[in-house]
């Protein structure tokens, strides 16, 4: 199968959107930045296992960090959403067109056999 334009990076994205705590993540960063610890909070687990899955994020570019002293701040980084989007949407462009063609030669076989 060939590989599509920006294949690694779309691989990473989805990679990353693969995990559920990975994707709360990303919902809540999309109502603002939020500190790290901010971000654990609703999380049972480890703080370093709950990094993990930041780093996770900030690999694939779906979010971007800085640090001021003892505190990192995590914002939502949407390019590699909307490359997402493209991508899907291109997908759902090639199946309507599918179904569509699909639907037309039924319709047409239908006919023939009135």
């Amino acid at each position: 199968m060939a590989k599509h334009v920006g294949g690694d990076a779309l691989d990473g994205v989805l990679h990353a959107l693969s995990d559920p705590t990975r994707r709360q993540v990303v919902e809540r960063l999309a109502q603002g930045p939020a500190a790290t610890s901010e971000l654990a909070r609703p999380f049972d687990m480890a703080l370093p296992s709950f990094t993990q899955h930041l780093r996770v994020l900030e690999r694939s570019g779906l979010v971007t960090s800085d640090k001021q002293g003892r505190v990192r701040t995590y914002r939502l980084a949407p390019q590699p959403l909307e490359h997402l989007n493209a991508w899907l949407a291109a997908q759902r462009a090639r199946w309507t067109r599918r179904l569509d063609q699909l639907d037309s030669l039924l319709y047409d076989l239908k006919e023939q056999q009135q």
